[in-house]
């Protein structure tokens, strides 16, 4: 998913000359966006220099190195929240040592959304309109924001389901912590300037324990082997076709299930049965709880933690 975005806004940052080739373009990723920056870069003949999180494992550094890029990794830590903070503290850095860098700000930029115009497209060919949810993590808020963004232009009638793990500002969940660990890619600890708040219509929050239910499930139901937001994108789409059976449901599985082949898959005999969940029905954030919450948003405003007050 994130090569769809990477490519979108390299293309467009070129065309409108705001970056030339040689040109080193900077961001920070957890993993997903590291490589498709770099793919993107190395198709267009520019640098490219990741700050990288500690989730960064051994095969993504082996092909960022192949593609040229240069990856700055943060030290491990189990606090994902404090390497958030971290990685943002070190692009700071990098910017005043290289002010000529662009900085891709991949969390912040709407230039992201714009590759995901071709995937609505091609989702409108092959589904059409039939009363469609789109279900898939919040992340950065450039794909499944983008995609309703894109879908609604020709059916305002789209459903968007966001799926987010406990502990994350960006819906307000960050009283609630998961004993385990705030899933990378679709939580933050910092506000995002691309979600679009109002755009969602229900948020979910899932665990790592629901997460890893839906994981093992979509490997063993469906064959497809897929990352632990994947995971708790179908939990959740599974939920959203069973509350509303006559609409379309379409979750977005974003990256493989290579980097959590230990962490996750590992596991696999602690993954409870999906028949066994379901989630807690609340009306306000303060009544989240664990494994697993989902409640109504209506296109509400974002919490006051979850904005930007200033520029990051």
């Amino acid at each position: 998913m994130k090569v769809v975005s990477a490519l979108g806004a390299v293309r467009h940052l070129l065309d409108r000359g705001v970056v030339r080739p040689g040109d080193t373009l900077l961001d920070s990723s957890s993993g997903i966006y590291a490589y498709a920056l770099a793919l993107a870069c190395h198709r267009y003949g520019l640098h490219c220099h990741i700050v990288g999180s500690t989730t960064v494992d051994a095969a993504l550094r082996t092909q960022l190195a192949i593609l040229g890029a240069t990856l700055d990794q943060m030290e491990p830590s189990r606090d994902l929240k404090h390497d958030q903070r971290r990685r943002v503290g070190r692009i700071q850095e990098i910017l005043r040592e290289n002010p000529s860098f662009h900085w891709m700000r991949q969390y912040h930029d709407s230039v992201h959304y714009r590759g995901y115009e071709a995937v609505a497209d091609l989702i409108r060919q092959q589904i059409g309109q039939c009363g469609l949810t789109v279900v898939g993590g919040v992340g950065s808020g450039a794909s499944t924001g983008a995609l309703a963004t894109f879908l609604r232009r020709h059916d305002p009638g789209v459903r968007l389901v966001g799926v987010q793990p406990f502990g994350s500002v960006t819906f307000g969940s960050e009283h609630v912590d998961d004993p385990e660990i705030i899933i990378a890619g679709i939580g933050s600890s910092i506000p995002f300037g691309n979600v679009a708040h109002e755009l969602y219509d229900v948020i979910h929050w899932t665990s790592f324990d629901a997460a890893l239910a839906g994981s093992i499930a979509l490997l063993r139901e469906h064959a497809i082997f897929a990352g632990l937001s994947s995971g708790a994108a179908y939990l959740a789409a599974r939920w959203e076709r069973r509350d509303d059976p006559e609409r379309t449901v379409l979750f977005v599985a974003a990256d493989t299930g290579h980097r959590y082949v230990d962490s996750v898959f590992g596991r696999h005999e602690e993954a409870p049965h999906l028949a066994a969940l379901r989630p807690h029905q609340v009306s306000a954030v303060e009544e989240l709880a664990l494994p697993w919450s989902r409640m109504t948003w209506n296109g509400a405003a974002p919490p006051a933690t979850a904005t930007l007050t200033q520029p990051v």
